[in-house]
């Protein structure tokens, strides 16, 4: 099958298309016939040698999230099934890589009629690690949570489902999203200085919970709204450890969320937002569009 792939560190132009063996599904997994492919933040990480994992010993194909339609299915695995026949159409959590023609998945969920691929595969990432973060900080009916980032892929999900659970939300964003995170439920207001400022004006009676997706620095000024670091977590922000705040990164990945997630987008509960559906043999340019920080919404790779 043809994949993309990088042998060394480096920038978007280590990335290539390459012959590599079809992979084979194992215990528990499907393979798909690929039909979008998404690029996350991580694969941009990985490819630049910004994880702190060594240079590769092999071709690497990166890639977190497919969609597409089985055409293999593993063995099941003891005490379960894969509850899945070759033809039906899925989105899931790629296994060894999801830039190629054919990738592996364990954790996924069918995709309904009517979700185009380049939709679906908008989710598994975001949709988890959303709600990871959600479970973490404990939001509740009526409690008021500032979420930075709110127009970004995990930001706009978190308000999303947030707002769905009875909370009121604040979402920073750049002054051209702020339509957008209003459109979400939230009441929108710009990042930058003045932000605890035009924060306690919208919200007199204080936070109760923050969740930052935005990387950008705003710990500080989380922690002077909360009164103390309880109740806030970050995804992206390494300062966290330094200023006591929980760093949340450990993947709680499971299929019946995803399912939830997927069957939202389908009937209009949830929006997500594509910012560029490009040809697979566009990897470079892909990864390029990611780190200018400005994509528009998620960046889709298609064979």
């Amino acid at each position: 099958m043809r994949a993309i792939v990088f042998e060394s560190h480096g920038g978007p132009e280590v990335l290539h298309l390459a012959d590599v063996p079809d992979p084979q599904a194992g215990p528990g997994q499907v393979r798909v016939r690929v039909e979008a492919a998404a690029v996350n933040g991580w694969d941009v990480k990985s490819r630049a040698g910004a994880t702190g994992a060594p240079a590769p010993a092999r071709p690497v194909v990166p890639g977190l999230e497919v969609a597409g339609v089985v055409d293999q299915v593993g063995l099941p695995v003891e005490g379960g099934t894969t509850d899945v026949s070759p033809g039906d159409r899925v989105v899931g959590f790629a296994v060894g890589g999801g830039y190629a023609e054919l990738a592996l998945t364990k954790v996924f969920a069918r995709v309904p009629d009517g979700l185009a691929a380049t939709d679906a595969v908008t989710l598994p990432v975001a949709a988890e690690a959303a709600t990871r973060v959600l479970r973490r900080l404990g939001v509740r009916p009526g409690e008021m949570l500032l979420v930075h980032g709110a127009s970004g892929a995990v930001g706009a999900l978190a308000t999303q489902l947030a707002v769905r659970r009875g909370a009121r939300v604040i979402g920073t964003a750049s002054p051209r999203d702020q339509e957008r995170v209003a459109a979400l439920g939230a009441t929108p207001t710009p990042y930058g200085a003045g932000l605890v400022e035009r924060v306690r004006a919208l919200a007199p009676d204080g936070v109760d919970a923050v969740l930052d997706a935005s990387g950008a620095g705003v710990l500080p000024d989380s922690i002077a709204l909360r009164g103390g670091t309880d109740r806030i977590v970050t995804i992206a922000d390494d300062a966290a450890a330094d200023l006591g705040v929980e760093f949340s990164s450990r993947s709680e990945r499971d299929a019946g969320e995803l399912a939830e997630a997927v069957a939202a987008l389908a009937r209009g509960a949830l929006v997500t937002a594509v910012g560029a559906v490009l040809p697979l043999a566009d990897a470079a340019r892909a990864h390029a569009l990611v780190e200018s920080g400005h994509p528009g919404g998620k960046v889709v790779l298609v064979p």
